[in-house]
């Protein structure tokens, strides 16, 4: 088998060189458009958490949504934008603004947030339906996420007592006593434990 000639080596080096140079420009880019995004994150965040101190102006978190929004849009596959996401959520709920603090909570679900992310997300959607009365919807929502989250979150107790409630409001009596008794079973002496017994002394059931 004949040998590669000179030039032959020249070429293939100088190709092999081109793949490099490429691939380092390539990781360049990356690092620089993942800095952007982190910092134009950062920022959004921080106005939010500036938004909720009591010398905030009123129309502060309004602004602090506002360009939330802007970064997602900009930024959509960054690495905080679940967070964000999440955080928009939170702003449009203290809004009233049900529809679109779902759609926030929707986002922060489909571009894999952390699991704490996760349940306080779905945990909102589910206090969006309650806020519009839609107690049915609401219950199926604190369901869902309570099967998600499983009975160890240290969510799970906000999570069964807002499902609870919510099948008690939709008019789901026996369900609702179902659940603040596996509620008291599982934690008998939680700090809302008399809360429970309450409720379902106001139903006529014994815990």
């Amino acid at each position: 088998m004949t040998a590669p000639s000179r030039r032959t080596l020249l070429l293939l080096a100088g190709a092999l060189l081109l793949v490099v140079a490429g691939g380092a420009a390539g990781t360049m880019w990356y690092i620089r458009g993942e800095r952007a995004a982190a910092s134009a994150y950062a920022e959004a965040l921080t106005q939010v958490q500036m938004s909720r101190t009591n010398a905030a102006a009123p129309e502060s978190a309004g602004a602090a949504a506002r360009q939330l929004e802007a970064t997602l849009q900009q930024y959509p596959s960054a690495r905080l934008a679940s967070d964000a996401a999440y955080e928009l959520g939170n702003l449009r709920y203290a809004e009233r603004q049900y529809p679109a603090a779902r759609s926030a909570y929707e986002v922060a679900l489909a571009k894999g947030a952390t699991p704490t992310i996760r349940t306080l997300s779905r945990m909102g959607l589910a206090y969006t339906w309650e806020a519009e009365k839609d107690f049915a919807r609401a219950a199926d929502a604190f369901q869902a996420a309570l099967t998600s989250a499983g009975p160890d979150d240290f969510l799970s107790e906000e999570l069964g007592l807002g499902l609870a409630r919510a099948q008690e409001l939709a008019g789901r009596r026996e369900q609702a006593i179902e659940t603040y008794r596996r509620l008291l079973k599982a934690s008998p002496r939680a700090i809302r434990a008399e809360e429970v017994r309450a409720r379902l002394a106001s139903l006529g059931s014994a815990p």
